[in-house]
């Protein structure tokens, strides 16, 4: 083996390497000690506080963020339950998804977790927990979380039935996403949720609002 092959392995810190076993030593006792499918969501442990993540990250928080997401979907993945994620105690869960958001602010795949996986469960009390989640984190960034908060209201109204709900967060993506790459269909959503609640007055003054500001430029 050359000097050139054995430099990636040089390269990577000694504490990582410690992460590395430690993590496959935990999979391992895991797997061994897990109970049956049933008591899966009993075994989700509390999230650590954000403040303890950052310091236990030794500056390498998007890491660390990333290797906190394998473990969380780790808990009841793969079990012989036909909906395994319905089982985790879900606040317990929100709390891991907003410390690992609070650790890598930039990173997508909590909110597309919590989105397309946790909150697509046929518990409606479930889904709503997720779906807030997803809001109260868009307000936080509204221009790179739009689309979860868009995937939460068609949830809302498609799969809860809730108008009002789906309602508040398409108003909040006219509100708060400025981003001019959004697509335009993001931002109507309001207008098309109105027509549902048959609300159609409130719908032809908001579009009518959205063509005197130039946010829509087809009078069709």
């Amino acid at each position: 083996m050359s000097a050139r092959d054995e430099r990636p392995l040089a390269s990577v810190p000694l504490w990582l390497w410690g992460v590395l076993v430690v993590a496959f030593v935990s999979q391992v006792s895991f797997q061994a000690l897990r109970p049956p499918p049933a008591q899966a969501g009993e075994v989700l442990p509390p999230a650590p506080a954000p403040q303890a993540l950052r310091l236990g990250a030794f500056g390498e928080p998007e890491a660390l963020a990333r290797a906190l997401m394998l473990y969380l979907q780790s808990f009841d993945l793969g079990g012989v339950n036909a909906k395994p994620y319905r089982n985790l105690d879900y606040r317990v869960l929100a709390d891991w998804l907003r410390a690992i958001l609070a650790l890598d602010p930039r990173s997508g795949y909590p909110l597309f977790s919590a989105a397309r996986l946790y909150a697509e469960v046929d518990d409606p009390a479930r889904m709503r927990l997720m779906l807030e989640l997803i809001y109260e984190q868009y307000l936080l960034a509204p221009n790179q979380r739009w689309q979860w908060l868009a995937h939460a209201a068609l949830l809302a109204k498609h799969r809860l039935g809730d108008l009002p709900l789906a309602r508040r967060y398409a108003a909040a993506l006219q509100r708060l996403t400025t981003d001019p790459e959004v697509p335009l269909w993001a931002k109507q959503m309001e207008v098309f949720i109105l027509e549902d609640m048959n609300e159609l007055e409130a719908a032809r003054i908001m579009l009518g609002g959205m063509l005197e500001s130039g946010t829509v430029t087809d009078p069709g």
